[in-house]
């Protein structure tokens, strides 16, 4: 069958978009589309099929991923002396990674999945890993019921860096804040009704998180069910969360987070979390060790702004309850330079001179208050699918800090490549200045199907 003028148009201008090349042929082939067809009505017959536009109850979908990154190692950092014995003055490292998500739907039923995995080689040898992220079954027996049965990872909290509020969630890292994390294996219940008056939308969802020695394993302790809960309200245009944890695997746990526009590209955005009976290590200038248990109040607050200039800006202070303070951390860097310099032959990945403890402080963020910034500029000067961008996080506590400049390009349909540069700095004893890595520069290229 011969394809009529405007099929073979309609053809050339998507060739021409999914190529993203701006060209003349696109407005000819826009101004056929709208001419040929009253020219040619008189010779075809016009039908519609509806089957186009119905929804499919299956999804597919994903990402292959290459990176390549550099490490220049810090070889007298804390980092360093307490993860590798003969560190080397440079850490390659290559990655191949590979995500698939997909869901099917049929009738009151369907199926979310996400699996992801994993190969990698550098000087400390290889590395691979294939996981299931999601995999759980929904039912739907009514428009405002749905239950969910399964792995699930859970997003709770509005703070884009960090979620204090987040009592089941997987820890974001929050220089790769978006990317996707494990979930818990769960049953879950949620209720949502709408509303017409200054109370818009209301939704309670329940879940029941097991813990045993294969299921959960890593969440606290073992053979308990953990309860969760959280009351969301869209009140006034604030979305407002109210979010309780309870169980024996962890302690209880009190939550609340909001989310309000003022403008329409203006956001401001906070969490506020409780934590009851939380134990403490504190190292003593001795190297002995005590235990603390109190309750702790972690916080943040944020904005999202975006400028006339396609200007986005996300800017976030945490404060975390249960960190560390500067002499803390300072007396913990010295005791690990102390016990290097007594046994200079300790083990690959063992502390040196059995540092009780540690744990604690060698964790992400250790420290009580931090300040995060994202800058992130839109196609600057013209250049079409171009986003440069620039990320730190500073311990406002030590004055130490990171910053990640990168460049990001798309202008090949469903390519991102990114190049990111990453240094650390502060002073000896810092939070940043004792990490593995003083710099760190990354070329990512990612495939999206």
């Amino acid at each position: 069958m011969k394809s009529s003028p405007s099929t073979i148009c309609r053809k050339l201008t998507n060739f021409a978009d999914s190529c993203r090349v701006p060209s003349l042929l696109t407005m000819w082939c826009g101004l056929l589309i709208g001419i040929v067809p009253p020219l040619t009505a008189a010779g075809e017959d016009f039908s519609l099929e509806l089957t186009e536009f119905e929804k499919k109850s299956y999804t597919f979908g994903g990402f292959a991923e290459i990176k390549g990154e550099s490490q220049h190692i810090r070889e007298d950092g804390t980092g360093t002396l307490l993860s590798l014995h003969d560190p080397p003055s440079a850490l390659n490292r290559l990655t191949a990674s590979m995500q698939l998500k997909g869901s099917y739907a049929k009738g009151i039923a369907g199926f979310n999945w996400l699996a992801a995995g994993f190969a990698r080689q550098d000087e400390l040898g290889w590395d691979d890993s294939l996981d299931l992220y999601e995999g759980y079954l929904t039912l739907k027996p009514k428009p405002t019921t749905t239950a969910a049965l399964g792995k699930k990872a859970y997003t709770w909290g509005k703070g884009y860096a960090w979620n204090p509020a987040g009592f089941i969630n997987r820890i974001k890292d929050p220089n790769n804040p978006e990317e996707a994390l494990e979930g818990y294996a769960t049953v879950e219940a949620e209720w949502i009704k709408s509303f017409s008056g200054d109370l818009k939308n209301i939704a309670v969802t329940w879940v029941a998180l097991p813990v045993d020695r294969n299921l959960n394993d890593d969440f606290g302790s073992a053979s308990h069910v953990n309860l969760a809960a959280k009351l969301y309200l869209l009140y006034y245009d604030t979305d407002i969360d109210f979010i309780v944890f309870t169980g024996d695997s962890r302690t209880d746990r009190f939550g609340l987070d909001f989310s309000r526009n003022i403008t329409t590209n203006f956001e401001i955005h906070g969490e506020l979390a409780h934590l009851t009976d939380i134990d403490k290590p504190v190292l003593r200038e001795d190297g002995s060790i005590s235990g603390e248990t109190n309750d702790i109040t972690s916080a943040l607050i944020g904005v999202r702004y975006l400028s006339s200039a396609e200007l986005t800006s996300i800017i976030e202070y945490y404060h975390n309850g249960g960190g560390y303070s500067v002499n803390e951390t300072a007396l913990f860097h010295d005791l690990v330079d102390d016990a290097t310099a007594e046994s200079p032959n300790s083990g690959e990945n063992e502390p040196p001179g059995g540092i009780p403890g540690s744990s604690g402080y060698i964790r992400p963020y250790a420290g009580r208050n931090y300040l995060y910034a994202r800058f992130s500029l839109k196609e600057p000067f013209d250049i079409l699918y171009f986003t440069p961008a620039a990320t730190t996080i500073v311990n406002l506590d030590d004055d130490s800090f990171t910053l990640t400049p990168e460049l990001i390009y798309t202008g090949c349909t469903n390519w991102e490549l990114r190049l990111r540069f990453t240094v650390l700095e502060g002073d000896s004893g810092s939070d940043f200045g004792e990490k593995q890595n003083s710099s760190r520069i990354e070329l990512r290229l990612r495939y999206f199907f």
